[in-house]
């Protein structure tokens, strides 16, 4: 028990504090959206670029556990959208479906893999946030882009999300690296201590950003965000469990690391996925929120299972 406390007490620490800073007005109330910017821009893309530059590439590639943790993610996302899409259209069904399977390995998945699994955690954190972002968040705008520009083809909206994905530094600060690194360039020093240094600002700047965020009103009842929560931090670590030590029988580490990454609470893109596109996001929003709240108790018995697993 104390291992779980000592383990989730830092990461949900520092989301407490983000929401206190921020109800307290000690914060301002652009804050989240500013330290997201941060955290985006500039702390996760140094943190991805350097870990690819420099990691022994056996390291990071394993083939097992990304089929595993995609194919799962992936499964939630269709059964998902199956189930929503009737009753709400493809643009919401696609929203809902993006945050019962949208792993929120950027911000709270790095920050726990390093706790948990010291710096081995490190790597299936980074590839299961490459596939969030480069592929469900990819597949998740193509449906909303379907649904919302009436009269335009598919191809028209792949060449958008295609040319949105080239402008992300989550998604191209990672390839880079991996090149850097096929390359066989020794990093310089200063570059390394410089991408170092602000890479290491990523987990206290990403976990108050979200406090901050979850400080802020969620509009609307929401009173379909249950379920979703439901599948998120219930149905899809079981899928993955089955996956990662029954199907694809993985190292223990990175079994335990897939169970771990699905397991994470709904991540804020579906929010700003829904912002940006105008959708209702009553639902979403409160997915985010209910889930980041209930993982606190999900975790903890993930984490009690966990050390005998591994």
């Amino acid at each position: 028990m104390l291992f779980i406390i000592s383990t989730l007490l830092p990461v949900f620490g520092l989301i407490f504090l983000g929401w206190l800073l921020r109800t307290s007005q000690r914060l301002g109330e652009q804050a989240a959206s500013e330290l997201n910017r941060f955290v985006v821009w500039l702390c996760l893309p140094s943190l991805l670029f350097h870990a690819m530059a420099t990691a022994a590439m056996e390291d990071i590639w394993n083939p097992g556990f990304v089929t595993a943790f995609t194919l799962s993610t992936l499964l939630i996302y269709g059964l998902t959208l199956l189930w929503r899409v009737k009753q709400h259209g493809l643009a919401v069904a696609s929203l809902d479906a993006l945050s019962a399977s949208y792993a929120n390995t950027g911000y709270v998945g790095i920050p726990l893999c390093l706790f948990v699994l010291g710096d081995a955690g490190l790597a299936p954190a980074l590839v299961s946030s490459l596939v969030v972002v480069s592929v469900l968040f990819a597949i998740a705008v193509i449906g909303v882009e379907i649904s919302t520009q009436k009269g335009k083809s598919v191809w028209q909206a792949a060449l958008k999300v295609t040319l949105a994905l080239l402008k992300n530094p989550l998604v191209v600060a990672p390839f880079l690296g991996v090149g850097w690194n096929l390359a066989g360039w020794p990093l310089p020093h200063i570059a390394a201590d410089f991408l170092q240094l602000i890479g290491d600002a990523t987990v206290p700047a990403a976990l108050v950003s979200l406090g901050a965020f979850l400080a802020h009103k969620q509009p609307g009842a929401g009173q379909g965000a249950w379920p979703l929560v439901f599948i998120k931090l219930i149905i899809h670590p079981l899928l993955t469990w089955v996956l990662a030590y029954h199907v694809f029988a993985l190292d223990p580490l990175w079994a335990a690391a897939a169970v771990l990454l699905a397991a994470l609470p709904t991540g804020t893109g579906p929010y700003m996925l829904a912002e940006f596109y105008r959708q209702e996001a009553s639902v979403v929003s409160r997915t985010i929120l209910f889930s980041t709240l209930a993982s606190v108790l999900t975790l903890a018995a993930i984490l009690l299972w966990l050390p005998q697993a591994s």
